[in-house]
């Protein structure tokens, strides 16, 4: 899979529109935003994730022999073009969010600064990672969150969309706060731990079920969890478990580590299989549990008292089954003029869908505790001083006169690429995630964490930079009257 010829993972439009910015002269810098519009399954808030991957991408993109072989076909293209991407290397800029931040709807979360044909041309390789990434990175917070403390694995690749689906969103999983993956090659390349139990077809293999139990317990002595549902979880399972820590793993001075339900009523049986547990002395075996959970289920199921020390969760989070798309985008932001960058934006008539214009950067603010108030965007050449009261814009109350007072900002934009290298050091994914749990724990209000109608954390604006925008809305607005 990492082997495989990655180049073209980019809409026909991307070369098109290259080939044409390439035929009227590549002089003019652009500046292109990455944001989105609204959280997953109506959220407070998303996670960054998939940065690494860009950067990754836009050191290592080349076109071969092959690929300009096969542009040529396509008879689209000028053959003085062609000439050019033959030596093409990505040279532009990028500026990013740290990976794992907390992010928010309307906000920059990275910009690409470069040629037109640079920046345009890595849209799509960009949005994939970023977009795929940041959904399951906020689907696992969301189920890790729900387990309230318990161990969440991720057990979704075989029902992920395809393999990269799968190993990358192992990826994200983690970053999100699950504790292992049972996708190897991702525990192998992430360094993420890898966990797994026994099949079904291992128990049916055998004439029964306790002749399955006892061969695994002995090729696993040390790491024994055994699937109890294949046939009568109460009435064969649990008894079969309890016999074979008797009569197999006891004798060896060993202890059943847990058992797993794979199907029926996880909280009943959970509150069930614990008392037979329990009662046989085996009050340090865990009990496991999987079958098409997310966080709506596993609430669902403590609420009931289910007593369940880890979640095995797949489908629904490889998925985000619940909100399958984040709709992050890649929309221009500033063209060089005369050697300085002119804002540029995007109207619709749906106001969600209007841009934010020009060269900007992002700052959240934090009160005197340390807790994220809210988000400020301003002009890239502006620094906030907090020293004092601080006039801001909310943009959807820009009548209100508002300051923010005894707060501080961190600058959250920052260089991260440089003339299509890498300027800064490759975190690992242990990081990352510590990152993530650190914000959440410590700077992210829990009214923001909520799963039903979680506060709005606000994204404000300077004066200078919604006077711009003000000021550029109205030189476009060309209605008749």
């Amino acid at each position: 899979m990492q082997n495989r010829n990655a180049n073209l993972i980019m809409d026909l439009y991307e070369l098109t529109m290259a080939n044409g910015y390439f035929s009227i002269g590549n002089d003019k810098k652009t500046a292109f935003d990455y944001f989105y519009r609204k959280n997953p399954d109506n959220g407070g808030f998303a996670i960054f994730a998939g940065l690494e991957q860009v950067i990754e991408y836009v050191e290592n993109l080349r076109f071969k022999k092959d690929d300009i072989d096969y542009f040529k076909s396509l008879n689209v293209f000028s053959d003085e073009f062609l000439d050019f991407l033959k030596d093409f290397k990505f040279r532009g800029d990028i500026y990013a969010f740290d990976e794992g931040s907390i992010i928010y709807p309307q906000e920059p979360i990275l910009r690409v600064v470069g040629s037109p044909v640079d920046a345009q041309i890595i849209e799509t390789a960009l949005l994939s990672a970023l977009n795929h990434q940041s959904l399951i990175a906020t689907k696992a917070r969301r189920i890790v969150k729900a387990a309230a403390g318990r161990t969440v694995a991720d057990f979704g690749a075989r029902r992920a969309h395809n393999m990269d689906a799968a190993f990358y969103g192992a990826r994200a999983a983690y970053i999100g706060g699950v504790s292992a993956t049972a996708t190897l090659l991702a525990a192998k390349e992430f360094n993420i731990p890898a966990n797994g139990t026994m099949a079904h077809s291992w128990v049916m293999y055998f004439n029964d079920e306790f002749e399955a139990f006892k061969r695994y317990a002995l090729l696993y002595p040390d790491n024994a969890v055994l699937l109890i549902d294949t046939y009568d979880v109460l009435h064969s399972g649990v008894p079969n478990a309890v016999k074979t820590q008797k009569e197999i793993l006891a004798p060896l001075g060993k202890k059943l580590k847990g058992v797993r339900i794979d199907s029926g009523d996880l909280a009943y049986l959970s509150k069930k299989v614990r008392i037979a547990l329990d009662e046989a002395g085996l009050n340090e075996c865990k009990i496991f549990v999987s079958n098409s959970l997310d966080e709506y289920t596993i609430s669902s199921i403590l609420a009931q008292g289910g007593a369940i020390d880890g979640f095995g969760v797949g489908e629904r989070l490889i998925t985000s089954k619940s909100d399958p798309v984040f709709g992050g985008v890649y929309k221009l932001a500033a063209v060089e003029v005369n050697g300085e960058f002119t804002p540029r934006i995007k109207l619709s008539e749906a106001v969600e869908k209007m841009t934010n214009p020009g060269l900007k950067q992002l700052w959240r603010v934090y009160d005197k505790s340390g807790h994220a108030v809210a988000d400020l965007i301003t002009s890239a050449d502006e620094t906030p001083d907090f020293s004092k009261p601080y006039r801001y814009v909310d943009p959807e109350k820009p009548w209100e006169i508002r300051y923010f007072e005894n707060c501080s900002a961190k600058k959250m934009l920052n260089l991260v690429v440089k003339d299509g290298k890498r300027i800064v050091s490759k975190r690992s994914l242990e990081e990352i995630r510590n990152y993530v749990k650190n914000q959440l724990t410590n700077e992210i209000w829990e009214e923001e964490q909520r799963f039903e109608n979680p506060h709005k954390h606000y994204v404000d604006m300077s004066v200078k930079y919604h006077e711009m925008k003000m000021s550029l809305l109205k030189s476009k607005n060309f209605k008749q009257v």
